[in-house]
């Protein structure tokens, strides 16, 4: 089934979506038509999502083409959207305070993933400040088949735990596949996921000896920039 062109009331977040694209590309975090990035989009005229279509090059997105699909699920505009889109909507209306969502398949968080991560519960140690303050604790989710209902399921779950403790969550990890990364804009997105995948970097660079900040020196962090990291 074919849907006509993007209004030009949607087009401003259609281009940010194609320029975050560009970016991930040039960045190396995505290759060939791997990686998707939505936006929760409200106009006049139109509430609901634009999605990355499904098997384009993050590195050529035509922004009239972008997916539109409306809070009920159903396409509007562009081309077919990503498979994905029922996982950002559901991240969507588990963190009300996310209006992009990004997933690639990031090298060092992926190899992460195959030599093992820190623990389920955050796949990296807290080892430097801005890791803290910018990303915080990232969950793992166990391997599934790209698109099964049950990694939905899984991030919302994670989501509400870490929300029950009263820590933010911005983003996951999927075994084997990639991160999904969420925060209130397209630009806050990208510069998490970049935080997590250097961070990543150093870790394996440094043959995962690291020691972590200690609890004083997180302490310290949150009553000086409010960040959270779990005990």
């Amino acid at each position: 089934m074919t849907y006509p062109d993007l209004p030009d009331d949607l087009m401003p977040w259609a281009c940010a979506i194609a320029k975050a694209g560009e970016s991930l590309s040039r960045g190396g975090y995505v290759h060939g038509s791997t990686g998707n990035i939505s936006h929760r989009v409200q106009t006049a005229g139109f509430q609901g999502y634009l999605i990355t279509p499904t098997d384009a090059s993050l590195a050529a997105i035509e922004p009239a083409r972008v997916a539109a699909v409306d809070l009920s699920g159903q396409q509007r505009y562009g081309d077919r959207a990503s498979k994905t889109i029922a996982l950002h909507r559901a991240i969507y209306g588990a963190a009300p305070q996310a209006n992009a969502v990004l997933h690639t398949h990031s090298h060092h968080l992926v190899l992460l993933t195959l030599l093992g991560v820190w623990k389920a519960a955050s796949i990296l140690p807290p080892i430097t400040p801005y890791q803290v303050m910018k990303v915080g604790p990232v969950p793992l989710v166990g391997y599934a088949l790209p698109g099964h209902d049950s990694v939905a399921q899984a991030v919302v779950q994670r989501i509400e735990q870490m929300a029950a403790s009263e820590v933010p969550l911005r983003a996951v990890m999927c075994d084997r596949l990639g991160p999904q990364v969420w925060h209130q804009d397209l630009p806050a997105a990208l510069a998490t996921l970049e935080e997590l995948e250097q961070t990543a970097r150093l870790w394996i660079d440094a043959k995962r000896n690291v020691q972590p900040l200690t609890r004083s020196q997180l302490d310290a962090l949150r009553e000086r920039f409010g960040c959270v990291w779990p005990d």
